[in-house]
């Protein structure tokens, strides 16, 4: 049974793991109780398991095995498991992070139950609709008690929206993670990159349904990293792989399509990567983090800063402006970064706010 002041933490997909092993570790040292729940939303070794064990995140207490199922049915599994988990462990806080179905089930499962909630990685905005992560993320932030922001344009999107209560900019918990990890990321000829050097290849990722569920997208992403002129790395995420099969969109020329790989094998990737190519929100920041120039294979980014920088140049998929976006970061490479995303202690500020929060419940 929980006791008042335990935390319920709630994870689903690979970048939920990340965020959650910085935080879990700043709660663990001021001695704050957690349970994490991990509701399989991303289930299999390479994209789930390999992240705890990388980054030392608690063992989950328990593990839903939602597994992959269309969007309605996925969060409805999730939010009906996580009702009967918060009912039997009664948390004093749900503590979720991000954009997925995991974060939107656990949000009102706790909400309709009367359990507070702290968003981590509150007030991004694509401003695209379409996108279930905006769904999903927008939803959350109107029903979290704390929303804790990674940048100062999040904390002015909750303004517009009218959310001003319980609202933190605590810099980014991703940041956190880069400078924690970055000595035991492995050696480049550890990696899937062997034989190529520091800064001799680019690395790509492709996951989100706007690209993998659009035949014309997909292609013409595949077609403009088939044909760059150096070796392009690509870690193959189940959905697009599986789609790649399906539809027999082919890659050719210098695109290598390897297995998903862990997140200290990819930091050494993105740190060493000539240019980054991805639709992947994480991503993008971390190239930054790592003064790595990256092209977002998407018509729109939550990460606004990092375009205005120059660091980060939107292309979507049109394999044009993607040879065009390779071809200026190669030419004119952006120099000069800021400290966007706050000054690395985002966890421990987060867990700060959440002893005093636990402590007036008390």
């Amino acid at each position: 049974m929980a006791s008042t002041r335990d935390i319920v933490t709630v994870v689903g997909a690979r970048p939920q793991f990340i965020k959650a092993a910085v935080v879990s570790r700043a709660l663990a040292a001021l001695g704050l109780e957690e349970q994490i729940i991990h509701t399989g939303q991303h289930y299999d070794y390479g994209m789930s398991q390999v992240f705890f064990d990388e980054l030392s995140v608690p063992e989950p207490a328990t593990n839903l095995g939602v597994g992959s199922a269309p969007h309605g049915r996925q969060t409805g599994l999730m939010l009906e498991a996580l009702e009967a988990e918060f009912v039997s462990r009664k948390p004093a806080i749900v503590l979720i992070y991000g954009d997925t179905n995991s974060t939107l089930a656990a949000a009102l499962a706790a909400v309709k139950l009367g359990i507070p909630v702290a968003h981590v990685e509150a007030g991004l905005r694509s401003f695209n609709m379409r996108m279930p992560e905006e769904i999903n993320r927008t939803l959350a932030d109107k029903i979290s008690t704390l929303l804790f922001c990674p940048t100062t344009t999040a904390v002015s999107n909750l303004a517009r929206e009218g959310v001003l209560s319980g609202v933190y900019f605590v810099g980014d918990v991703m940041y956190d993670a880069a400078l924690y990890y970055a000595d035991r990321a492995p050696a480049l000829s550890e990696t899937t990159a062997r034989g190529l050097g520091d800064r001799e290849f680019y690395l790509a990722t492709v996951h989100r349904a706007e690209n993998t569920d659009d035949p014309k997208r997909l292609t013409a992403i595949i077609d403009a990293l088939s044909s760059l002129p150096r070796p392009v790395v690509m870690p193959l995420h189940p959905r697009t792989r599986k789609v790649l099969d399906e539809t027999a969109v082919a890659s050719s020329g210098s695109l290598r399509l390897v297995e998903p790989v862990g997140y200290l094998e990819m930091a050494a990737l993105e740190r060493a990567a000539r240019i980054i190519f991805t639709d992947s929100g994480g991503i993008q920041k971390e190239a930054y983090f790592y003064r790595t120039p990256c092209v977002t294979l998407r018509d729109e980014t939550e990460w606004v800063e990092t375009v205005q920088e120059g660091w980060n140049i939107l292309a979507g998929a049109d394999a044009a402006k993607i040879s065009a976006a390779a071809q200026r970061l190669e030419s004119r490479p952006p120099d000069g970064r800021t400290d966007l995303f706050g000054d690395g202690r985002a966890g421990t500020t987060i867990a700060g706010i959440l002893t005093e929060f636990l402590s007036r419940l008390s």
